[in-house]
Formats: structure tokens, C-alpha cells, sequence
């Protein structure tokens, strides 16, 4: 006998002790699914049968139960659970999940349970004990059903209990194999006329009867049509659509859940007392001029509607008027209550309508909601919800989107069929502001998992994200700018070349061993790395962000790169730039995101080269020239020492090449004539991201740039490599060696194109720094032997693995930018990136 258990559902062993529970259920289902009262007995009193811990040990248990019915999974209850109390607590707990709760009752004689227990030395409670629990047992079998348990298997005889077999089938909103693609369908309400002409505007075939009426449609790539509700009332023709519909259904072309409208007819079909309003009358009317048979077919396809249906691996959630993250796949009266009708405030409009509560602004879930219910003149994507209902009955339009495309289709109604009781309006603007543009702390807060796609999941921890958040809160630009930080750069594996640290063979090995054959070298600016959200005017910036201003110059960290007027003075001769280069209509955009180099290096690190190099440069300058004299002077009368007189002369002549060095990438900085900007790479623009758009382009654009102001636009240097050629590395060597030597930092090489394959360790970017500049890094003697091995032991992996996964998160940030999602969406990924940059890493690689 098989029988079926529902998914994510509450299983509720009943029998009296000895009937066997025990035994059946580890029969039946796996240990972790079952929770037993003796097992948390004996966790809470360290005895199962301890019957004074019983009220800790279902507390204990209750708990666990929620957390496994939260997460969806079946969960077992071993217990006797004959006592009314004790089940009602068990229901009340699978409502609070909106799980299905299945009782399983093991009906075994009385004299066997007790023949039972009088065998085991552990239950030695006499016979009374199951006699009364029989006798509850008995009571209790008539009422479970009113109890709230939506099955009841009652096994009776010891044939059955042991020939019983269960298999969990999927709810019936539970179509997530079924990947699409779909065409979603607003709101129809007896618009049958405009119904086909939708349909046939989104390539479906149309079916007609010899009548000429539509009786079902077909796609040719295969598409399926799925309906948010109200195909009834207030239109014309609400049997027509329900012939379509029904037929589409019928033959698998469709997918349709349950709108209020259609709750509504059926129960008046069934003949239960129901309010004539609304249109309701009318479809009435209609129904009874198409027959009996029509009509009473068409209640059963009403009654059989589900609320909602989760599509495509969980990613697309369709109910008539929406629903939140935690009832997604759930089934309970309160599921279906939200899906049909939503959620009201308590509140009236100035039209006597209920307020209905703005879920959507609320919305953090992974799944694409698309809904109805309530009219609006314009779809708008609000945190991965739409609704779709654009009042064509109303004289607006039908309006479907396409998934996964997330194009949008509609045809304008005929004409108004039915007087709205409101005009059609807007998303409520309010609404709207507050899902694009407001954070939560729930949003960073904790240890997340942020799905990427470029390298799958990356782990925030929890310590990381506090650390951000102190960062975010104090230091950070407004985050309406702040729509990406760059990665960190991991550097080259260790070289084992005399005197180098670093050197291109290990850069370029390292791409020819992962396949990539074709590189691009390029200077690296000493100077200050700094992220450019520029707009070409104000009004963009308050419409596409939300914010007043001409756009932003932050810091990888998020902060504010100028602490004076020098920003806006920046940003001004950008947008001209880029009006003289002809990018704004290269790019069709009227924003655009940009990753540079600031030169000088002073011009943000003044305070750090003062500081730190200087303070190190003037320390030394004052102690190793004295040095030297000493040692000088005791080599002259005649003393050994001449190894540390050579030492101190190497130490002293480092100490000049140090100093040398950071005096390099510095110059007076009085104003904005004194910066040069080096862009090189354009991240993303309106509806583009760039990333994948190979180097040579990005150079290119920058060069426009450089020739259209070249007193503020550098152009970086640099080449391309074919590492299967040695002749065409060998030039890049050179070309390294002397960029190096001539006082610059070093060079980055990069695959030419540029974006690298999804889920693969290759690096984007490698630094190769050169000899002399890593005496900033490791200061000015580390080109000492001894201290040149010590270094050789450095560890990459860490620096390696966190620049991996500070890319990927930049690229989905951009990624969720361009596809118009919501700030928190966005702001997930950069927040991701400042919590990364927390982790203990080596400063210095």
C-alpha cells in the first residue's frame, strides 16, 4: 500500500507506547527526518524515559522542528500524540511554516502494545498507562481531519502497517522542473478579443473551432503561457477566454494559478452566496448562455487552480497578487490568502478602496515574482517583482513579459470595458523609491552567501561584514555612487632570478599554462586607484540613481577621492571630454562607470608618503651616512670591517634609490591642472557591461579621450604578447625592464579578452612590479640576500584566491547594475567587496 506524503510536509506519528512507532518510522523515512520525544529526553535529563523533562524536551523539539519545516524539509514527530493538546500544537506549528500537517496513525490492539512494553525493562509504567492512551486514541480518530491534519493514514491491521510504503510527492505548485521559457500574462478579465491579439503579437498559433471560436494556441519554439488570474469578469467575453485558456491548459500549453475573481465565480457556480458585484453578474450571465456542460467544465477548471506556481529551479514565482520569499512553494490557507487577494494596510483611498501593503518594497528573495491584481498604467521592475496587470479592461492594455527574456509585450484594449473605480496610475512612486534606492541592515548583515556568475558562490563572513558595515557607516560616499569597487591584484608567482622578486616569465607562465595565449602588457600607474561614476547631466543622475549631483570620484574603498571643490571641477571636464571624444553617443548612454588611476600618487596619499616613506626616507638619511663615517673611520685604524662598511654603503645607496623612487610619483598639486587621469577600462553604461569587451577597445576608447583633453587624460602605455611566441614575449620582457628601470612601478599583464571564462581560477589581472619600486613595498634593503630569500617564502594563495573572488563580485555588481536591479541587489556585491578586503592578507602583495 503506497501512500503519499506531502513535500515540506509535518508528519505526526499517533499510536499508543508500544504500538510500534519507533520501529515504522526509521522504517520508513531517514534518521535526520525524525524527531523523537525519548531522544530529547535523554538530550535535555541524559534519561528517555525521564517523564519530568518532558515539557524542556518538547520545547528542545518544537524547535528543531521549526528549523527543518522553515528550511522545507519533512519532518517526522515520533511521540504517542494521542492527547487533542499535544497534536494542536504540532498543527499550530506547521501553520506558523505554511507546511501541509499529515497524521499517521498506528491503530494496534491494546493487548499487543501492552504485551510489548511488559517485554522491555525501559517501560515498566503498567498496563493502565496504555489503556488510557487508548481510550485517547479512540477519541481521537473521528476529529483529525477538524483538527487541522489535511491527511490521515490509518493503518490498522499488522498487514498493513508492515506492507505500508510512502513516497513524498511535490506540492502542486511545485512545476520547478519546468524551466520555460514562458510568457507571463497580466490580468485578461473577459478581454478575449485582445487576448488573441496578444497572443499572436508573441508568435502563438491560434487554434479555432468550426464555430470560430478559439479553442487553444501553440507556440512554435515551444513556448508555455502562463496566466496571473482574473481571466473573469468585467470584460466582454469571459467564456471566450475560459475556452481559450482551458484549452491551452488542456494540452499543455499553458499554465494558469487562481485570481480572486476566479475564487469568487466558483463558489457562486457552486451555488454559494456571493456578492453580484464587480462583474461578477455578468460572467454569470454570460456562463449561462454557453450551457450547462460549458459551465459546469469551466467550475471545474476554476476549483482545480492553484495560488501560485514555482517555475524554473525556483527562480520564477507566478500569484495573482504576489508573494513573499518565505511562502514561495508553501502551502497553507494563509499562502493561498496572500497569493489571491495580498495584503491590505487597514487603510482606504480617496476612492474608498483599500490601501493594499507595498510587499514588494520589501522584497529580498532570489526568485523573479510576476503578478496582477492591482492596475497600473506602467510596468516596473520593483526588487525583482513586476506586475502585470495594465488594466485592459479598463481601456488600458494586456501586457505580458517574456521570460527569461524580460522583454515586455502589450496591445492597447478596444475600448474601455468596464469603469475603473480609480484612475490607472503609476507604481506607487513612493513604492518605487524605496526599493530602488533604500538598504537594510538585513541586506550585509551576518554570514551571506552571494551567488555569482562568474565564480559561483562567494562566503562574506560574519566577522567580515561588521567590519564593512563600520567602514560603510562613517566612511564611505553616499552608496547611491557606490555601484562597484574594484578587486585587489594578485602579483606574479615569486621569481627565483638573481636580485628579482618579481619578474613577466612567471606572469606570462602562468597564462600559457591556463591556456591563454594572448595577453596584453600595460603600464601600471604609480599613482591613486579611483572608480568614476560621471553623468551627463543632473536630471540623470536623480533619475537612474536617485541622487542630486553630477556623479562621483571614490576611492577602492568607497571614499570620497577629493575633499574639496576639486570633484565636481573633475567631473565637469569628464563630461566635456566626453562630449569632445564622442563617446556619450559611442556608448548611447547618458552615465557611464569608469575605472582609472589618479596621478599624482600625492594627490591622495600625501599624508601617507609624509608619514611613512618620509619619515622612513628622513630616518635613514640622518643614521646611515653617520654610519658609514664610523666605519670608515674604524676601517682606518686598522679594524676588520670591511664587510660592514660595504654593507652600510649598500644600505646608504638603497636608502637613496628608495627615496629616489617615491619622490618620483610625486608633484605640487594646487589645484586641477596639476592632476592627470589615467583611464583603462570602461565598466559599464546604460544597459551595457563593458567587461567583456576585449582590451584593445578599452584602449582605444581611453585614447579618444587623451586626444580630445590631453592635459587631463594620460594614455597608459602598452603591448600586445603572443606567449607561443618567445620572440614576442622577449620584447615584452625587455619593454618591462625598461619601464622599470627608468623609475616606473611596472606593468599588469591581462588576457587580451579581457573577461575570462566563467568558474576558472585564471586570474584577470597580474602585477609585475619592478626591482626598484618594491623597495616601497618591502622597504629599501630588501634586496639584501638575506632578506631577499626570507621574502621568496611569501604565500600568494590567500591574495590569489581573495583577488578571484573581489572580481567576480565587481562583475556581478555591474552585471545587477545594467540589468536594473534594485540598489540592494547592487550594493550586496560592493558591500562584498569592502567586507573581502578585512581578511588578513599581506598588505604588501
Amino acid at each position: 500500500m503506497r501512500l503519499a506524503i506531502p513535500d515540506m510536509s509535518l508528519v505526526v506519528m499517533i499510536g499508543t507506547s508500544g504500538a510500534g512507532k519507533t520501529t515504522f518510522a526509521h522504517r520508513h523515512f531517514a534518521a535526520t527526518q525524525i524527531l523523537s520525544s525519548d531522544a530529547f529526553r535523554g538530550m535535555v535529563a541524559d534519561d528517555a524515559n525521564d517523564q519530568s523533562a518532558t515539557a524542556a524536551a518538547f520545547d528542545a523539539l518544537h524547535y528543531i522542528a521549526g528549523q527543518r519545516l522553515a528550511a522545507g524539509r519533512v519532518t517526522v514527530i515520533d511521540a504517542t500524540n494521542v492527547q487533542r493538546p499535544a497534536r494542536a500544537q504540532l498543527v499550530r506549528l506547521a501553520r506558523e511554516h505554511d507546511v501541509l500537517p499529515v497524521a499517521i496513525v498506528l491503530d494496534v490492539p491494546e493487548s499487543v502494545c501492552i504485551a510489548r512494553n511488559e517485554e522491555r525493562p525501559d517501560r515498566q509504567f503498567g498496563a493502565h498507562v496504555v489503556s488510557r492512551q487508548h481510550r485517547e486514541l479512540r477519541r481521537s480518530l473521528k476529529n483529525l481531519d477538524r483538527e487541522g491534519f489535511r491527511r490521515v493514514h490509518h493503518l490498522r491491521t499488522p498487514a498493513e502497517i508492515s506492507g505500508a510504503a510512502f513516497e513524498v510527492e511535490p506540492l502542486l505548485n511545485d512545476l520547478r522542473a519546468h524551466t520555460g521559457p514562458f510568457d507571463v500574462i497580466g490580468d485578461v478579465h473577459g478581454c478575449r478579443a485582445e487576448l488573441e491579439e496578444l497572443l499572436a503579437e508573441l508568435g502563438w498559433k491560434v487554434t479555432f473551432d468550426s464555430a470560430g471560436r478559439a479553442i487553444d494556441a501553440c507556440h512554435p519554439d515551444g513556448r508555455t503561457a502562463v496566466f496571473v488570474g482574473d481571466l473573469v469578469d468585467r470584460g466582454p467575453d469571459t467564456p471566450g477566454v475560459l475556452r481559450l485558456v482551458m484549452g491551452m491548459t488542456n494540452s499543455g500549453a499553458a499554465l494558469c494559478v487562481s485570481g480572486n475573481h476566479e475564487q469568487k465565480l466558483a463558489r457562486a457556480l457552486r451555488g454559494q452566496k456571493v456578492q453580484l458585484k464587480h462583474g461578477i453578474a455578468e460572467s454569470l450571465e454570460q456562463l449561462a448562455a454557453e450551457g450547462d456542460e460549458f459551465t459546469h467544465t469551466a467550475r471545474l477548471f476554476l476549483d482545480g487552480l492553484v495560488s501560485h506556481y514555482v517555475l524554473d529551479h525556483g527562480r520564477l514565482v507566478v500569484a495573482h497578487a504576489g508573494l513573499p520569499a518565505q511562502f514561495h512553494g508553501r502551502a497553507s490557507g494563509r499562502v493561498r490568502a496572500f497569493a489571491l487577494y495580498g495584503q491590505t494596510t487597514g487603510e482606504t483611498d480617496d476612492y474608498g478602496l483599500p490601501v493594499r501593503y507595498p510587499w514588494a518594497t520589501d522584497y529580498r528573495g532570489a526568485a523573479t515574482v510576476l503578478y496582477g491584481h492591482t492596475p497600473i498604467s506602467e510596468p516596473e521592475w520593483i526588487n525583482r517583482t513586476m506586475c502585470l496587470d495594465t488594466g485592459c479592461v479598463f481601456g488600458g492594455r494586456l501586457t505580458a513579459l517574456r521570460y527569461p527574456e524580460r522583454d515586455l509585450v502589450s496591445v492597447p484594449a478596444h475600448q474601455q470595458w468596464h469603469a475603473s473605480p480609480r484612475p490607472l496610475a503609476p507604481a506607487p512612486k513612493t513604492a518605487a523609491e524605496r526599493d530602488r534606492y533604500s538598504l537594510q541592515l538585513d541586506d550585509v548583515l551576518g554570514k551571506r552567501a552571494i551567488e555569482t556568475r562568474h565564480h559561483g558562490r562567494v562566503t562574506i563572513p560574519a566577522e567580515n561584514a561588521s567590519a564593512a558595515l563600520e567602514v560603510m557607516s562613517r566612511f564611505t560616499i553616499d552608496p547611491r555612487w557606490l555601484m562597484y569597487l574594484p578587486p585587489t591584484m594578485a602579483p606574479c608567482a615569486t621569481s627565483t632570478r638573481d636580485d628579482y622578486l618579481e619578474h613577466p616569465a612567471e606572469a606570462f607562465a602562468e597564462y600559457r599554462k591556463a591556456g591563454v595565449d594572448d595577453v596584453v602588457c600595460q603600464e601600471k600607474h604609480m599613482g591613486s586607484r579611483a572608480v568614476i561614476l560621471v553623468c551627463r547631466d543632473d536630471h540623470t543622475a536623480e533619475r537612474r540613481f536617485g541622487i542630486r549631483g553630477a556623479g562621483a570620484v571614490f576611492t577602492r574603498t568607497g571614499r570620497s577621492f577629493f575633499q574639496d571643490d576639486r570633484e565636481d571641477a573633475l567631473l565637469s571636464r569628464i563630461r566635456a571630454g566626453f562630449d569632445d571624444a564622442g563617446i556619450w553617443n559611442d556608448i548611447a548612454s547618458d552615465w557611464l562607470l569608469l575605472d582609472t588611476e589618479v596621478l599624482p600618487w600625492n594627490a591622495k596619499a600625501d599624508g601617507l608618503i609624509r608619514d611613512q616613506y618620509g619619515a622612513v626616507g628622513a630616518a635613514g638619511a640622518a643614521v646611515l651616512p653617520a654610519a658609514v663615517d664610523l666605519v670608515a673611520k674604524a676601517e682606518s685604524r686598522g679594524l676588520d670591517v670591511a664587510d660592514l662598511r660595504a654593507r652600510s654603503m649598500r644600505r646608504a645607496g638603497n636608502l637613496d634609490a628608495y627615496r629616489a623612487m617615491y619622490r618620483t610619483f610625486c608633484w605640487p598639486t594646487s589645484g586641477l591642472s596639476d592632476i592627470k587621469l589615467a583611464p583603462f577600462q570602461l565598466l559599464a553604461a546604460e544597459g551595457a557591461a563593458f567587461a567583456g569587451r576585449p582590451h584593445p577597445w578599452h584602449t582605444a576608447t581611453a585614447a579618444k579621450l587623451s586626444d580630445a583633453d590631453p592635459s587631463l587624460f594620460l594614455t597608459t602605455r602598452g603591448m600586445a604578447v603572443d606567449l607561443s611566441d618567445p620572440d614576442s614575449e622577449h620584447r615584452a620582457t625587455s619593454w618591462w625592464t625598461t619601464l622599470t628601470e627608468s623609475g616606473f612601478e611596472g606593468m599588469v599583464v591581462k588576457p587580451a579578452a579581457n573577461r575570462t571564462r566563467p568558474n576558472t581560477r585564471i586570474q584577470p589581472a597580474i602585477k609585475v612590479r619592478g626591482r626598484e619600486y618594491l623597495r616601497l613595498v618591502y622597504g629599501p634593503d630588501y634586496t639584501l640576500a638575506d632578506n631577499l630569500e626570507r621574502l621568496r617564502q611569501r604565500s600568494l594563495g590567500r591574495k590569489r584566491s581573495l583577488a578571484l573572488r573581489e572580481y567576480a563580485l565587481g562583475l556581478e555588481a555591474i552585471d545587477r547594475l545594467v540589468e536594473g536591479e534594485p540598489l540592494w541587489r547592487v550594493h550586496e556585491c560592493v558591500f562584498g567587496v569592502l567586507a573581502l578586503e578585512t581578511e588578513p592578507v599581506d598588505p604588501r602583495l
